[in-house]
């Protein structure tokens, strides 16, 4: 096996510092996360990387993520930087480089302890062509109850990125990011089970929606019987609107 030399320039990074985004998507049922696996290892990861000494954080969170789906507009949080020295293992990264080819003398800053900020991603599961970065031949959704193991404590991140979301549900209107421009109060009420976990009475919800005073009511969704056809309804404009990063 040939070896390559430089897959990162390592005087065009930050050291020690890297990021990892927790992308998630819902297909009309589950809330769903996307997962790498690298090459020839059987190791599965968030996708992450590493940020340049010319560019922003977010730039690089935004850039990565964007690789990752195909997707321009995308709602981004930042809601913890981890940093426990269980992160410092660097054997998973050996395996990588050494199934990829990838001479690990010239690469070994990639060892390193790395702290790492964790952002996450809401994006319409509908319109993402995943793709696997340059380290790793697969990317695909997974629900929260079908994970892979993951490497370091990439599932630590995951359940905080729930647990944020939950706590923002309400605050954010998070659920914009995840359906489509106009959607049914059903589909609404299934975003919020995915994310809360557990069942909602279906006559609250939507009085709890309505009296919130955040949706637009437009026509009906007609599929065949009129009278049982639902409206739908889009998300108001919020007087501060949730941060997508340019």
């Amino acid at each position: 096996m040939s070896s390559k030399k430089h897959p990162f320039n390592k005087e065009e990074y930050i050291p020690h510092l890297a990021f990892d985004s927790v992308i998630f998507g819902f297909n009309g049922r589950k809330l769903k996360i996307l997962v790498l696996e690298y090459r020839n290892t059987g190791l599965f990861a968030l996708p992450g990387g590493f940020i340049k000494h010319n560019e922003s954080l977010d730039q690089a969170v935004k850039q990565g993520v964007r690789q990752r789906t195909g997707i321009e507009d995308i709602y981004l949080e930042q809601f913890q930087t981890f940093g426990d020295l269980e992160r410092f293992d660097p054997e998973p990264m050996k395996r990588i480089l050494k199934m990829n080819g990838i001479d690990i003398a010239s690469n070994d800053w990639l060892l390193n302890r790395f702290i790492t900020v964790a952002y996450y991603a809401l994006i319409n599961f509908e319109k993402v062509v995943p793709k696997p970065d340059s380290l790793s031949d697969g990317i695909d959704w997974y629900s929260l109850d079908e994970l892979p193991p993951l490497m370091m404590d990439h599932r630590k991140i995951i359940e905080k990125a729930l647990e944020t979301l939950r706590d923002n549900l309400d605050k954010k209107l998070l659920g914009m990011n995840l359906l489509p421009e106009k959607f049914t109060m059903k589909e609404l009420q299934q975003v919020y089970e995915a994310i809360i976990g557990t069942p909602l009475n279906r006559s609250g919800f939507q009085r709890k929606m309505l009296s919130a005073n955040t949706l637009v009511r437009h026509e009906k969704r007609f599929s065949g019987n009129s009278h049982k056809a639902p409206y739908l309804y889009s998300f108001k404009k919020p007087k501060e609107v949730p941060k997508t990063i340019k």
